[in-house]
Formats: C-alpha cells, sequence, structure tokens
C-alpha cells in the first residue's frame, strides 16, 4: 500500500470533528512550501543583485543561444 493509500485510510478512520484540525495542518502545509519558495527566489534575486560580475546584464539573442547550444532554429 503507497503512503498515500495509507494517509487516506487513516483519514477515512478519523472522527469527522477531527477533519477540520486535519485540514487545516495540511493547507499550512502547503503554505510553508509558498514561503520557502519565496524565500528561495528572494535570496536568487539578491545573489544576482549583488553579484560583482560586470557582465552580469549583457544578454544574448535567442539566435546566440541556439548557437551555442547545438541547436538549430
Amino acid at each position: 500500500m503507497s503512503e498515500r493509500e495509507q494517509a487516506k485510510q487513516i483519514i477515512d478512520q478519523l472522527p469527522e470533528y477531527k477533519i477540520g484540525n486535519l485540514l487545516l495542518f495540511l493547507k499550512g502545509m502547503q503554505f510553508d512550501d509558498d514561503i520557502e519558495d519565496d524565500l528561495y527566489c528572494q535570496k536568487l534575486y539578491e545573489d544576482y543583485l549583488n553579484d560583482p560580475d560586470p557582465e552580469k546584464d549583457e544578454g544574448i539573442t535567442l539566435e546566440e543561444l541556439a548557437a551555442r547550444e547545438g541547436i538549430e532554429l
């Protein structure tokens, strides 16, 4: 039996009055994941801003990228 199936089986055995608390817990876990994603993105952004490389703002065309990666457009 998979972990998802085991979790569903446990949920099915819970009394109705506990389902609301479980739902709040599960939504909290999802909220935590969203916060972690936001913090990770913020860190990437700050790392970019603090990068001393003078060429960090230079871009290349799609064609240049494709050629560098060996992709024919």
